[in-house]
């Protein structure tokens, strides 16, 4: 579900309006990039298999480290704990950054069959299979597409052509990988699945270029109420009507 994974992120930029789209992706893809180093060690292990799913033709055999829960939780606070540190990020945009490294295993058990782990070392695996319907893999995941992209886009605005463009360009890269995974041919090794999923640093780094070319949308809500200065200023002048003055306890006739 990496298109997924990446319609989160789009989404979590009106939630942390101060962390890049570049940040927010990495986070959420994390898993994804951190597992081919691990299958290139030996640590963890896949096949190619023709109809392991309707919608993928992968076998996830083992992938404790990069893929449970446990371990996904413990990368996302050593992530936030670099974050803090590196750009002082702190409050609800730590959280929302912590949450989307998390997230990754929440649609992974969606989307797979029961092969995700809780832990690193354990026999309990979950999945609910959404992959064994290519249907209903479109319509949830291009719903979660159609939600993330309207969030960013109107969280922030272009500054230039690069910013409306490059976005744009963006989510029709992972629509187009998206149908390339699911329709196109199946992958002929292990090293291109592995180099297919190492080019989503592309998208994070394409994410942060995208980033810095829009800035956050300035709305005024026309409904608040009006302040006290603009009260008082929109009150008429009442003039006081002075008291008459006697002098020596005389009045005049």
């Amino acid at each position: 579900m990496v298109i997924g994974h990446c319609a989160l992120a789009l989404g979590a930029k009106r939630f942390a309006p101060g962390v890049s789209l570049g940040t927010l992706l990495l986070a959420a893809v994390l898993a994804d990039l951190l597992w081919p180093l691990l299958v290139l060690v030996g640590a963890e292990s896949f096949q190619i298999r023709i109809g392991a799913t309707a919608a993928m033709p992968l076998e996830f055999i083992s992938y404790p480290y990069s893929h449970s829960l446990i371990a996904l939780t413990f990368v996302a606070v050593v992530f936030c704990a670099v974050r803090a540190i590196v750009s002082r990020t702190t409050g609800q945009a730590l959280l929302v950054v912590g949450t989307l490294v998390i997230s990754h295993w929440v649609l992974d058990v969606v989307a797979h069959g029961p092969d995700m782990p809780l832990a690193p070392a354990g026999d309990g695996r979950f999945g609910l299979g959404l992959w064994n319907s290519v249907p209903a893999t479109l319509l949830v995941e291009g719903a979660l597409v159609a939600g993330g992209v309207f969030l960013y886009a109107t969280t922030t605005a272009p500054q230039n052509r690069a910013g409306s463009l490059g976005l744009w360009a963006l989510v029709a890269a992972l629509v187009a990988a998206f149908a390339a995974l699911i329709f196109g041919p199946v992958p002929q090794s292990h090293g291109v699945v592995l180099a297919a999923t190492g080019s989503l640093w592309i998208v994070v780094l394409w994410g942060y270029w995208v980033d810095r070319n829009r800035s956050l949308s300035q709305r005024r809500d026309m409904r608040a109420p009006p302040t006290s200065a603009s009260n008082a200023s929109a009150r008429p002048h009442v003039r006081r009507k002075r008291a008459p003055s006697h002098a020596g306890g005389r009045s005049r006739i």
